[in-house]
């Protein structure tokens, strides 16, 4: 079966390869740089949730896949805090999305203020960690769990709770 991943970020791509890994479904899985549709720094859940449900329907439309995946990181503000959020969409032609989402912790304040003010993320953290590529690589969660969660795992996270609703829908 062949599985669209809406991005060429590793740490996505893999997580989607892991994922279905955990199946018995032989998937090829193809990345795609695809639109999110949405901010370059999505600051809600609802945004996040587009963003991942456009990535996903973006795919289908750029190639003959049987399912298009979405993962989309953002933030959003709690009375907390501001918070890390993720989500993601699976998209089977013909049939709605799949929507799950996973990990949150609120971000220390002097990260939450530089988001507030229109920086994004990735760029934010490389320059708070003084490191390269964190978005390819652990991203926020790795640095502020000390490694012990990277964002690969927090997007198999979501990978999971999206294979596992669709072979719910399955059976």
């Amino acid at each position: 079966m062949k599985i669209a991943v809406g991005s060429t970020n590793p740490a996505k791509i893999n997580a989607v390869e892991a994922g279905f890994k955990l199946t018995e479904i032989d998937v090829s899985v193809i990345p795609l740089k695809v639109p999110s549709d949405v901010s370059e720094q999505p600051f809600s859940d609802e945004e996040t949730i587009k963003g991942a449900i456009h990535r996903a329907e973006n795919c289908l439309k750029a190639i003959d896949a049987q399912i298009g995946i979405g993962l989309e990181g953002g933030v959003t503000e709690t009375p907390f805090g501001l918070s890390i959020c993720n989500w993601g969409a699976l998209i089977e032609r013909g049939q709605p999305p799949i929507i799950g989402g996973g990990a949150r912790f609120i971000l220390p304040e002097e990260i939450a203020v530089r988001l507030r003010n229109g920086e994004e993320l990735g760029p934010v953290m490389e320059d708070f960690s003084q490191r390269e590529n964190v978005r390819k690589k652990e991203g926020a969660i790795g640095i502020f769990t000390n490694g012990k969660i990277t964002r690969d795992e927090m997007f198999l996270h979501v990978m999971k709770i999206l294979i596992g609703q669709y072979e719910y829908r399955k059976m």
